[in-house]
Protein backbone atom coordinates (compact mmCIF):
# COMPACT_ATOMS: atom_id res chain seq x y z
CA UNK A 1 0.00 0.00 0.00
CA UNK A 2 0.98 3.35 -1.02
CA UNK A 3 1.46 6.02 1.54
CA UNK A 4 0.30 9.67 0.38
CA UNK A 5 2.32 11.96 0.87
CA UNK A 6 1.35 15.54 2.45
CA UNK A 7 2.89 18.48 0.87
CA UNK A 8 4.53 20.54 3.35
CA UNK A 9 3.86 24.01 3.78
CA UNK A 10 6.97 25.99 5.32
CA UNK A 11 6.60 28.21 8.13
CA UNK A 12 7.48 30.93 6.03
CA UNK A 13 4.57 30.30 3.18
CA UNK A 14 2.28 29.40 6.03
CA UNK A 15 3.14 33.16 7.67
CA UNK A 16 2.67 35.00 3.93
CA UNK A 17 -0.49 33.41 3.38
CA UNK A 18 -1.76 34.74 6.92
CA UNK A 19 -0.80 37.88 6.16
CA UNK A 20 -2.57 37.98 2.67
CA UNK A 21 -5.76 36.89 4.43
CA UNK A 22 -5.28 39.65 6.99
CA UNK A 23 -4.58 41.90 4.75
CA UNK A 24 -7.53 41.23 2.45
CA UNK A 25 -10.04 41.19 5.68
CA UNK A 26 -8.36 44.44 6.68
CA UNK A 27 -9.46 45.90 3.11
CA UNK A 28 -12.47 44.33 3.31
CA UNK A 29 -13.30 45.99 6.87
CA UNK A 30 -12.28 49.02 5.68
CA UNK A 31 -14.17 49.19 2.66
CA UNK A 32 -17.31 48.23 4.56
CA UNK A 33 -16.38 51.15 7.36
CA UNK A 34 -16.15 53.57 4.37
CA UNK A 35 -19.75 52.72 2.95
CA UNK A 36 -20.94 52.96 6.15
CA UNK A 37 -19.80 56.53 6.66
CA UNK A 38 -20.96 57.35 3.40
CA UNK A 39 -24.75 56.70 4.25
CA UNK A 40 -24.83 58.42 7.16
CA UNK A 41 -25.76 61.96 6.85
CA UNK A 42 -23.52 64.87 8.42
CA UNK A 43 -26.01 66.98 10.35
CA UNK A 44 -25.35 70.54 12.27
CA UNK A 45 -27.81 72.12 14.94
CA UNK A 46 -27.59 76.05 15.40
CA UNK A 47 -29.11 76.85 18.17
CA UNK A 48 -29.87 80.17 20.58
CA UNK A 49 -30.46 79.28 24.51
CA UNK A 50 -30.41 81.25 27.45
CA UNK A 51 -31.48 79.13 30.44
CA UNK A 52 -30.93 76.09 28.36
CA UNK A 53 -34.27 74.93 27.03
CA UNK A 54 -32.99 74.97 23.15
CA UNK A 55 -29.52 73.92 23.91
CA UNK A 56 -31.41 70.42 25.51
CA UNK A 57 -33.75 69.98 22.65
CA UNK A 58 -30.59 70.48 20.09
CA UNK A 59 -28.78 67.86 21.96
CA UNK A 60 -31.82 65.37 21.99
CA UNK A 61 -31.71 65.91 18.21
CA UNK A 62 -28.45 65.22 17.61
CA UNK A 63 -26.30 61.47 16.88
CA UNK A 64 -22.83 60.58 16.48
CA UNK A 65 -22.75 62.36 13.31
CA UNK A 66 -24.04 65.79 14.90
CA UNK A 67 -22.55 69.12 15.30
CA UNK A 68 -23.75 71.50 17.69
CA UNK A 69 -23.41 75.22 16.73
CA UNK A 70 -24.12 77.80 19.21
CA UNK A 71 -25.47 81.49 17.63
CA UNK A 72 -23.44 83.68 19.60
CA UNK A 73 -20.04 82.18 19.12
CA UNK A 74 -20.77 81.90 15.32
CA UNK A 75 -21.05 85.49 15.35
CA UNK A 76 -18.22 85.99 17.39
CA UNK A 77 -16.10 83.60 15.57
CA UNK A 78 -17.44 85.17 12.60
CA UNK A 79 -18.71 82.29 10.37
CA UNK A 80 -21.23 83.04 8.55
CA UNK A 81 -20.91 79.90 5.71
CA UNK A 82 -22.12 76.33 6.88
CA UNK A 83 -22.25 72.67 4.84
CA UNK A 84 -24.32 69.53 5.24
CA UNK A 85 -26.45 67.27 4.17
CA UNK A 86 -29.28 68.46 6.59
CA UNK A 87 -28.55 71.63 8.73
CA UNK A 88 -31.35 72.76 11.77
CA UNK A 89 -31.32 75.59 13.62
CA UNK A 90 -33.24 75.44 17.46
CA UNK A 91 -34.29 78.82 19.21
CA UNK A 92 -36.72 80.56 21.29
CA UNK A 93 -39.19 82.60 20.26
CA UNK A 94 -39.51 85.97 21.88
CA UNK A 95 -42.67 87.99 20.82
CA UNK A 96 -43.78 85.06 18.37
CA UNK A 97 -40.38 86.14 16.71
CA UNK A 98 -37.18 84.70 16.90
CA UNK A 99 -34.41 86.71 19.25
CA UNK A 100 -32.78 89.00 17.66
CA UNK A 101 -29.27 87.46 16.82
CA UNK A 102 -31.07 84.87 15.50
CA UNK A 103 -32.67 87.16 13.18
CA UNK A 104 -28.99 88.82 12.23
CA UNK A 105 -27.34 85.26 11.72
CA UNK A 106 -29.81 84.12 9.14
CA UNK A 107 -30.23 87.21 6.96
CA UNK A 108 -26.28 86.78 6.72
CA UNK A 109 -25.60 83.13 6.96
CA UNK A 110 -25.11 80.90 3.63
CA UNK A 111 -26.50 77.34 4.48
CA UNK A 112 -25.48 74.30 2.45
CA UNK A 113 -27.50 71.74 3.04
CA UNK A 114 -30.23 69.17 1.20
CA UNK A 115 -32.77 69.73 4.17
CA UNK A 116 -33.07 72.27 6.64
CA UNK A 117 -35.10 72.25 9.79
CA UNK A 118 -36.74 74.44 12.46
CA UNK A 119 -37.58 73.86 15.95
CA UNK A 120 -38.88 76.89 17.42
CA UNK A 121 -39.47 76.48 21.71
CA UNK A 122 -42.17 78.56 23.56
CA UNK A 123 -43.42 78.42 27.02
CA UNK A 124 -47.17 79.95 26.92
CA UNK A 125 -48.27 80.75 23.33
CA UNK A 126 -46.81 80.34 19.93
CA UNK A 127 -49.50 81.97 17.48
CA UNK A 128 -48.13 82.59 13.82
CA UNK A 129 -44.46 81.73 15.30
CA UNK A 130 -44.04 79.08 12.25
CA UNK A 131 -44.88 81.85 9.17
CA UNK A 132 -42.63 84.29 10.65
CA UNK A 133 -39.82 82.26 10.79
CA UNK A 134 -40.64 81.08 7.31
CA UNK A 135 -41.03 84.42 5.82
CA UNK A 136 -37.73 85.83 7.61
CA UNK A 137 -35.42 83.18 6.41
CA UNK A 138 -37.23 83.12 2.91
CA UNK A 139 -36.70 86.25 2.59
CA UNK A 140 -32.88 85.81 3.75
CA UNK A 141 -32.77 83.09 1.08
CA UNK A 142 -32.35 80.36 3.26
CA UNK A 143 -36.28 78.76 3.51
CA UNK A 144 -36.82 75.80 5.42
CA UNK A 145 -38.13 72.22 4.86
CA UNK A 146 -39.87 71.49 8.06
CA UNK A 147 -40.57 73.77 10.70
CA UNK A 148 -42.21 73.05 13.98
CA UNK A 149 -42.98 74.37 17.54
CA UNK A 150 -42.53 73.21 20.46
CA UNK A 151 -43.85 73.77 24.27
CA UNK A 152 -41.22 74.27 27.06
CA UNK A 153 -41.02 75.66 30.70
CA UNK A 154 -41.97 79.70 30.29
CA UNK A 155 -39.08 81.29 31.66
CA UNK A 156 -40.63 84.91 31.44
CA UNK A 157 -40.33 86.02 34.90
CA UNK A 158 -42.80 89.01 34.81
CA UNK A 159 -45.73 86.64 34.11
CA UNK A 160 -44.95 83.45 35.65
CA UNK A 161 -43.45 81.67 38.49
CA UNK A 162 -41.17 79.47 37.77
CA UNK A 163 -41.56 76.92 40.71
CA UNK A 164 -44.95 76.85 39.28
CA UNK A 165 -44.02 76.33 36.18
CA UNK A 166 -41.56 73.40 36.65
CA UNK A 167 -44.43 71.75 37.69
CA UNK A 168 -46.55 71.77 34.47
CA UNK A 169 -46.05 68.41 32.17
CA UNK A 170 -45.32 70.05 28.91
CA UNK A 171 -44.77 66.24 27.23
CA UNK A 172 -41.42 67.36 26.26
CA UNK A 173 -40.53 63.61 25.63
CA UNK A 174 -43.50 62.80 23.40
CA UNK A 175 -42.82 66.16 21.61
CA UNK A 176 -38.77 65.12 21.52
CA UNK A 177 -40.16 62.22 19.98
CA UNK A 178 -42.23 63.30 17.54
CA UNK A 179 -39.93 65.61 16.02
CA UNK A 180 -37.11 62.78 15.42
CA UNK A 181 -39.27 60.49 13.84
CA UNK A 182 -39.86 63.58 11.25
CA UNK A 183 -36.37 64.45 10.96
CA UNK A 184 -35.42 60.71 10.64
CA UNK A 185 -38.00 60.76 7.52
CA UNK A 186 -36.96 64.05 6.26
CA UNK A 187 -40.26 65.08 6.62
CA UNK A 188 -41.20 68.54 4.37
CA UNK A 189 -43.55 69.90 6.65
CA UNK A 190 -44.84 73.24 7.79
CA UNK A 191 -46.75 73.44 11.26
CA UNK A 192 -49.90 75.26 10.90
CA UNK A 193 -51.84 77.66 12.70
CA UNK A 194 -55.14 79.38 12.38
CA UNK A 195 -55.96 82.69 11.59
CA UNK A 196 -56.87 83.79 15.38
CA UNK A 197 -53.18 83.35 15.90
CA UNK A 198 -52.20 85.45 13.63
CA UNK A 199 -54.78 88.24 14.49
CA UNK A 200 -53.13 87.81 17.88
CA UNK A 201 -49.52 88.55 17.07
CA UNK A 202 -50.50 91.68 15.23
CA UNK A 203 -52.36 92.86 18.15
CA UNK A 204 -49.11 92.16 20.28
CA UNK A 205 -47.53 94.17 18.07
CA UNK A 206 -49.64 97.27 17.82
CA UNK A 207 -49.93 96.70 22.27
CA UNK A 208 -46.22 96.68 22.51
CA UNK A 209 -45.41 99.05 19.26
CA UNK A 210 -42.67 96.74 18.62
CA UNK A 211 -41.13 96.65 14.94
CA UNK A 212 -41.62 93.79 13.47
CA UNK A 213 -38.85 93.77 11.32
CA UNK A 214 -36.24 94.23 14.22
CA UNK A 215 -37.75 92.39 16.52
CA UNK A 216 -37.87 91.78 20.44
CA UNK A 217 -34.55 94.26 20.94
CA UNK A 218 -34.21 96.24 24.19
CA UNK A 219 -31.45 98.16 26.05
CA UNK A 220 -29.82 96.49 28.58
CA UNK A 221 -29.31 99.38 30.90
CA UNK A 222 -32.41 100.39 30.31
CA UNK A 223 -34.31 96.98 31.27
CA UNK A 224 -31.99 96.03 34.28
CA UNK A 225 -30.36 97.29 37.14
CA UNK A 226 -27.30 96.01 39.47
CA UNK A 227 -27.98 96.27 43.25
CA UNK A 228 -25.53 96.22 45.60
CA UNK A 229 -25.98 92.52 46.66
CA UNK A 230 -23.42 91.62 43.71
CA UNK A 231 -20.38 89.51 44.61
CA UNK A 232 -18.87 89.82 41.57
CA UNK A 233 -18.55 86.70 40.49
CA UNK A 234 -18.76 87.81 36.78
CA UNK A 235 -21.35 84.86 35.85
CA UNK A 236 -23.71 87.50 34.05
CA UNK A 237 -21.03 88.61 31.99
CA UNK A 238 -20.04 84.81 30.27
CA UNK A 239 -23.58 83.80 29.64
CA UNK A 240 -24.99 87.31 28.17
CA UNK A 241 -25.24 86.51 24.37
CA UNK A 242 -24.36 89.82 23.45
CA UNK A 243 -21.76 90.38 25.89
CA UNK A 244 -23.11 93.34 27.82
CA UNK A 245 -22.20 93.05 31.09
CA UNK A 246 -18.51 94.31 32.51
CA UNK A 247 -16.69 93.65 35.73
CA UNK A 248 -15.59 96.90 36.78
CA UNK A 249 -13.17 98.68 39.63
CA UNK A 250 -16.86 100.21 40.56
CA UNK A 251 -18.20 96.62 40.19
CA UNK A 252 -20.72 95.48 37.32
CA UNK A 253 -22.01 97.12 34.39
CA UNK A 254 -24.56 96.71 31.49
CA UNK A 255 -25.43 98.86 28.28
CA UNK A 256 -25.91 97.41 24.85
CA UNK A 257 -28.58 95.66 22.94
CA UNK A 258 -30.45 93.18 24.26
CA UNK A 259 -32.36 90.37 23.80
CA UNK A 260 -34.29 90.27 26.59
CA UNK A 261 -33.13 86.83 26.67
CA UNK A 262 -33.16 87.09 30.48
CA UNK A 263 -30.00 84.68 30.25
CA UNK A 264 -28.31 86.98 32.90
CA UNK A 265 -31.19 87.61 35.69
CA UNK A 266 -32.11 83.59 35.43
CA UNK A 267 -28.45 82.75 36.31
CA UNK A 268 -27.38 85.16 38.31
CA UNK A 269 -26.78 83.15 41.98
CA UNK A 270 -27.49 86.26 44.14
CA UNK A 271 -30.66 87.34 42.69
CA UNK A 272 -28.86 90.41 42.82
CA UNK A 273 -29.86 91.58 38.35
CA UNK A 274 -33.22 93.27 39.10
CA UNK A 275 -35.76 94.89 36.21
CA UNK A 276 -35.95 98.77 36.21
CA UNK A 277 -39.48 98.70 35.12
CA UNK A 278 -41.32 95.70 35.56
CA UNK A 279 -41.74 93.23 38.77
CA UNK A 280 -41.80 89.47 38.69
CA UNK A 281 -44.43 87.34 39.65
CA UNK A 282 -41.79 85.50 41.99
CA UNK A 283 -38.86 87.74 42.93
CA UNK A 284 -37.21 84.22 44.61
CA UNK A 285 -37.81 81.69 41.62
CA UNK A 286 -35.09 81.13 39.27
CA UNK A 287 -35.04 78.61 36.17
CA UNK A 288 -32.42 76.88 34.27
CA UNK A 289 -33.54 73.38 32.72
CA UNK A 290 -32.24 70.26 34.84
CA UNK A 291 -30.47 68.45 31.84
CA UNK A 292 -28.01 71.89 31.23
CA UNK A 293 -25.23 73.01 33.75
CA UNK A 294 -24.26 76.93 33.98
CA UNK A 295 -20.83 76.02 32.37
CA UNK A 296 -22.93 74.59 29.29
CA UNK A 297 -24.55 78.21 29.03
CA UNK A 298 -21.11 79.92 29.35
CA UNK A 299 -19.82 78.04 26.72
CA UNK A 300 -22.58 78.86 24.55
CA UNK A 301 -22.92 82.62 25.18
CA UNK A 302 -19.48 83.70 26.25
CA UNK A 303 -18.37 86.98 24.07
Amino acid sequence: MKEKHKKSISRRDSLKRMGLFMASAAAWGISSLASCSKNKKKRIILYFTATGNCLYVARELADENTELLSIPQLVKENRYELEADEIGIVYPIYGHMPPNRVREYIQKTKLKAGYKFAVLTYGNRKCNAVEIWDDISRKAGCPFDYITTMIMVDNWLPNFDMNEQMKIDKHIPENLERITADLSAQRRWHEPFTDEERRQHEGFLQATGINPEVGFLMQSQDAFIVTDACIGCGICAEVCPRGNYKLTSQGVTTEGDCEFCFACIQNCPQKTIQFKQMREVNPNARYRNEHVSLWSIKEANRQ
